[in-house]
């Protein structure tokens, strides 16, 4: 056993390098992922609404680390080999896409009515409606709560650990356990996270003033 010492906050702050690493992989994909989600439950199509919709429920209703179980521990019977990088990026993707999907799935429905009617009298087809009409509006919507998502993305990093990958949580684990001053380590784990997430939270409060600020005038 030995004591904690700068060397260790050093390295729960390299750690968190992959801690953001993996949200933006998370992040960015599931952005893509959730825009699809988003456009299929709002489309014309119902095949395309009852798959977004299944999907949605499944990885809404399930637990994130089920889901990492799931990527990491049953990708090898199916004959894939992945590192705990891959099963936590696939995993953190399909459920950040899931949520997003559903925050944006929201948005794009609460442009006002009268703009889709606008639209179609202008006899503009789906994609030419979402794309130059209701897109740009619900954008404005979803910047909000999108940021304050994004939070919950960098939280939910930290369950990577589970399966071996090394990002702040994990990092804390390994000193903990050649220290055993938890205590102090997981204080400093908590420090590193609160860095990471208070500006984007003060960043989604100030977005959102400034909306109802707009909308007020």
């Amino acid at each position: 056993m030995r004591t904690f010492g700068i060397n260790d906050i050093w390295f729960i702050l390299q750690a968190a390098q992959w801690t953001v690493a993996l949200s933006l992989i998370a992040f960015i994909g599931g952005a893509i992922g959730g825009l699809i989600v988003a456009l299929a439950r709002t489309s014309e199509s119902v095949i395309a609404q009852r798959c977004a919709t299944v999907f949605t429920q499944i990885f809404q209703g399930t637990p994130l680390l089920m889901q990492l179980f799931l990527v990491f521990f049953g990708a090898p019977v199916l004959g894939f080999d992945v590192s705990p990088w891959i099963a936590a990026g696939i995993a953190l993707v399909l459920n950040t896409s899931a949520f997003l999907g559903e925050i944006w799935r929201g948005c794009i429905q609460a442009v006002p009515r009268g703009q889709w009617e606008a639209a179609e009298a202008l006899g503009m087809g789906y994609a030419a409606r979402m794309r130059q009409v209701i897109l740009p509006q619900a954008w404005r919507i979803a910047l909000p709560p999108t940021v304050g998502y994004s939070v919950q993305v960098i939280k939910g990093t930290s369950l990577a650990a589970i399966i071996g990958f090394t990002e702040i949580t994990r990092a804390g684990q390994i000193i903990n356990n050649a220290t055993f001053e938890p205590l102090l380590v997981f204080s400093v784990v908590g420090a590193v996270y609160f860095a990471l997430c208070w500006p984007l939270s003060l960043w989604a409060g100030r977005i959102e003033r400034q909306r109802n600020l707009a909308l007020a005038r």
